[in-house]
């Protein structure tokens, strides 16, 4: 039932972006879109943990707002409620200044003139918010006021008022800079209320804010709201984004078929993957990590609680923020992840640049989905550096063995890495037929995996994924060429789950296949081929070439020979009866 319910609350979604965003950019769209849903997870998850912390308080609020509006004296309890405010911020020692402006918050969440149970609460027990935030904090690792919660900003969509911008943009502050311990700032920075694509004026921006919220929560009041539903509903809006998007989308999405694969590969026992998937993994790295649905998938593979920390860094601010919100819409908490802003290549991440072997960040799983040959600088400062040091750096037009080299540094001693690279690693020459040499005679390549071409949105050619170990248990390279195997869709291919689970099978239980899907190759024969790994050199699935018998060839040529002359012949008796010229 669940997985009925995801694609049709997906497809509900994705009716509703499509139906608004008029002429708006998709990727523009994407970013409000998004937000509102990760603001309606977070206000969920609040409520719902406020209810269960507050107990038979929480409970009397709602049984008064039943008493309220049965009245119909919800103008009535609205100006009570502001006159307690009043006189209790009045009484407080603060500052004119200090105090006008806290009043001014906490009367803000009167403006929809809906009263909510929390609202009700935090008006009753002013002198007990603080403590009571700070319980919060400890449960659910934040906090949101009342009147940011997705219960209001609602409230303030269906019915036009005017206030809606204004509180949105300070929910949004609110949440970035002080809903949570850790630093979440710059969260909502691709999202800009203020933006002329959503009206030339505050009136129009804030009627259209209006009509998108409106459409959202009523899109979403039909489906339950458990966190794994909403995460993969966001998943699902991140792919059909993507497919709108072209060659943009590698920057931020890796189709989930792909994803599985890696996901499941890298759980697997590291020495021996025949035995089944690890229990736990210390730590999780995606240098490259997108959207973090790589990162995601990996923890789905072993269920909660199962990973000591997951580590991702992206280079692009608007997928970075997608990122941290897709952490928590899959229901991690902050304390459980680090996704850090910056440029992989250039290391500029404090955690990945401890110099002291003892505290250097090792990961049981390494996964990443890199941009193809992407044009770099390596320099001499890079030549140095701890990660290529041993190998050589990259050639400037294409990166891809650097963004290898700086994943593989991290990898444990009892951990698999997983990557995405075009076809080109696999025999390019010069810098890289080095780096390709010494991880084969290290004994670090583990298994290549050749894929359809036409599975990106962003590229149409094949590529491969390489496993790598530092200690691994076989001492040949397990080749599988996948190509052929695929269903194709209207825009790109598509992986069954019966192709992703013979590639999985395949790598797990070192299958060989009659030579044509899969096969392990020996060290030495892969020396015999100057550490060449173009897989149709070891596995083809061209057919095999028909034997010729040369004589029975000869023997027909000289039947087929022997008819042209008889025809002629005949042919050239009818042509003499008519008078006719023969033909020579």
């Amino acid at each position: 039932m669940k997985d009925t319910q995801q694609k049709q609350l997906g497809a509900t979604l994705w009716g509703i972006a499509d139906k608004l965003r008029g002429a708006m950019n998709a990727d523009d769209f994407r970013d409000y879109m998004l937000s509102f849903l990760f603001l309606r997870y977070l206000s969920d998850k609040y409520e719902e943990a406020a209810k269960k912390e507050l107990g038979s308080d929480y409970l009397r609020c709602e049984e008064e707002i039943k008493r309220i509006f049965i009245a119909g004296k919800q103008n009535e309890a609205i100006n009570l409620i502001k006159e307690r405010a009043a006189d209790y911020f009045s009484k407080q020692q603060l500052e004119d200044n200090a105090k006008n402006m806290i009043m001014e918050e906490h009367l803000a969440s009167l403006e929809s003139e809906k009263l909510t149970p929390l609202m009700v609460w935090y008006n009753d027990n002013l002198d007990q918010v603080s403590t009571f935030e700070k319980q919060m904090r400890r449960k659910v690792h934040f906090v949101i006021k009342p009147h940011y919660l997705w219960s209001n900003i609602y409230e303030l969509a269906r019915t036009q008022n005017k206030y809606l911008l204004k509180n949105l943009q300070a929910g949004f502050k609110f949440i970035e800079n002080e809903s949570f311990d850790s630093t979440f700032r710059g969260l909502f920075s691709e999202v800009n209320l203020d933006s002329d694509k959503l009206g030339r004026n505050y009136e129009s921006r804030n009627t259209m804010l209006c009509s998108i919220i409106t459409e959202i929560a009523e899109g979403l009041s039909e489906f339950p709201t458990e966190s794994d539903i909403l995460g993969d509903a966001y998943e699902y809006l991140i792919g059909q984004f993507a497919a709108g998007s072209g060659k943009k989308a590698g920057e931020f999405y890796t189709p989930q078929q792909i994803s599985t694969i890696l996901s499941r590969i890298v759980t697997l026992d590291s020495q021996d993957p025949s035995t089944g998937k690890k229990k736990q993994l210390k730590n999780v790295l995606d240098f490259a990590c997108g959207s973090g649905s790589l990162l995601i998938n990996v923890r789905k593979q072993l269920g909660a609680n199962s990973i000591g920390q997951i580590y991702g860094q992206e280079k692009n601010i608007t997928t970075y923020n997608l990122a941290r919100m897709n952490m928590l819409l899959h229901g991690l908490k902050d304390s459980e992840f680090k996704i850090f802003h910056g440029d992989s290549l250039l290391n500029d991440w404090d955690i990945l640049n401890e110099m002291n072997p003892a505290k250097k960040l090792v990961c049981d799983a390494v996964v990443a989905n890199p941009p193809f040959s992407y044009r770099w600088e390596p320099n001499d400062t890079l030549a140095e550096d701890f990660r290529f040091k041993s190998y050589g750096l990259a050639p400037k037009s294409a990166a891809d063995f650097a963004f290898l080299l700086h994943g593989f540094h991290f990898l444990s001693d009892e951990g698999t890495m997983a990557i995405i690279l075009p076809h080109g690693v696999l025999f390019r020459g010069g810098a890289e037929a080095k780096i390709r040499t010494k991880l084969l005679k290290d004994g670090n390549i583990d298994t290549i995996i050749g894929l359809p071409a036409n599975l990106f949105f962003s590229t149409g050619i094949p590529v491969c994924i390489l496993v790598l170990k530092k200690c691994k248990k076989f001492d040949d390279v397990l080749f599988i060429n996948a190509s052929e195997y695929y269903d194709r869709g209207k825009r790109q291919n598509v992986l069954l789950p019966e192709h992703i689970d013979k590639i999985v099978d395949t790598y797990q239980y070192r299958i060989e296949d009659d030579k044509k899907y899969s096969r392990r190759v020996s060290m030495e024969e892969i020396e015999k081929n100057d550490y060449n790994l173009n897989i149709s050199r070891y596995v083809s699935t061209a057919g095999e070439e028909e034997i010729i018998n040369l004589a029975d060839v000869k023997k027909n040529l000289d039947e087929i020979e022997d008819t042209i002359s008889k025809a002629k012949a005949t042919h050239n008796q009818f042509l003499k009866e008519l008078g006719l010229l023969e033909l020579p």
